[in-house]
């Protein structure tokens, strides 16, 4: 069984568009759709928007879904200037940027008293996404690298330089860590896709609109073509 989180109406909509035999059950303010997609058993949720939302959702699916694998896709804002607006990035690790136990000691970002703050993803779910996305999304660039997490949307160019210099990420959003914390806590493999719809900096507000649109399609392109080949 595949579980596959959302955060967005419209990215999760046209994944359950091509599903069949759904069956639908709310839980936790969520509605869980149960069919087959491309053939396999799959789970498919909006989690909403936020760290506390997308962990209980994932913890969710582990209980009561018995899931094998947990794949998130969404968007995202760039921290890196090769990565362009409508490329891919997919998870090698994740972690939070706006965990801050600095007074007792600990690093930015580490949750205190775990063995590891930074989530690492799949290795053989990251090499299949990646050749997937290279043949459906042509017109785009594939990265690996880390997903940084935050109950912040970023759009100061302040911000993005103090999370670029405390943690090297290839991209930040708001729920990607959280579901590789409870799918690592689970035993799970997980994987984080994340379309690039902006730059995390002052232009933020302007592009996001603009190429959200773009960037749901992509990933909803990748995750037919991944879940048809796991």
């Amino acid at each position: 069984m595949i579980g596959i989180i959302g955060a967005m109406d419209e990215e999760v909509n046209a994944i359950i568009e091509k599903m069949t035999n759904v069956e639908s059950r709310e839980k936790a303010g969520m509605t869980f759709n149960k069919g087959t997609l491309e053939g396999k058993e799959a789970v498919v949720v909006r989690c909403g928007i936020g760290k506390v939302n997308a962990g209980l959702c994932t913890q969710i699916l582990v209980d009561d879904y018995k899931i094998d694998a947990v794949i998130n896709t969404g968007i995202a804002g760039s921290l890196k200037n090769q990565i362009d607006i409508g490329d891919i990035v997919l998870s090698s690790d994740a972690l939070y940027h706006d965990m801050d136990a600095t007074g007792f000691g600990y690093d930015f970002g580490v949750v205190p008293r775990m063995e590891s703050s930074v989530f690492k993803g799949d290795v053989r779910l990251i090499n299949l996404a990646k050749e997937c996305c290279e043949r459906v999304n042509p017109d785009i660039n594939v990265h690996i690298g880390r997903v940084v997490s935050g109950d912040q949307f970023i759009s100061d160019k302040a911000k993005k330089d103090w999370i670029n210099e405390h943690f090297d990420g290839y991209c930040t959003e708001m729920e990607g860590a959280a579901i590789a914390h409870a799918a690592t806590l689970n035993n799970i493999p997980f994987l984080i896709v994340r379309a690039i719809s902006d730059k995390a900096d002052n232009s933020a507000t302007m592009d996001y609109g603009e190429f959200e649109k773009k960037a749901i399609i992509h990933s909803v392109n990748l995750i037919m073509e991944f879940v048809k080949n796991m």
